[in-house]
């Protein structure tokens, strides 16, 4: 008895999920633009379309430029600057004010 009532129980939502499935109507106009925005947006900012095509956009330089730049590029990781302490000032002996 408890057996049967347990899988009338399981059951109920199963049903429930396969009519309101039927509900659901498929594509909404919502879906049918998702993504246009970005896509768009990607689209305006290439500048030559056919840039893969026509090799227009590769640049020729030498080995010994791109070297140095690379180089300089990861030595600006190396350098730390000093950074200042931005909470003391005005904040020391108390010289410039009158007693």
């Amino acid at each position: 008895m408890i057996d049967i009532a347990m899988r009338q129980i399981q059951l109920i939502p199963m049903v429930a999920c396969a009519l309101l499935s039927a509900c659901v109507t498929h594509p909404s106009p919502i879906d049918a633009q998702f993504g246009n925005a970005v896509r768009a947006a990607v689209q305006s900012q290439i500048v030559n379309v056919n840039a893969p095509a026509d090799g227009a956009g590769v640049m020729h330089s030498d080995g010994q430029s791109v070297k140095s730049s690379v180089d300089r590029y990861q030595k600006s990781f190396d350098v730390v600057t000093p950074t200042s302490n931005v909470y003391n000032i005005g904040v020391g002996s108390g010289a410039g004010i009158a007693p």
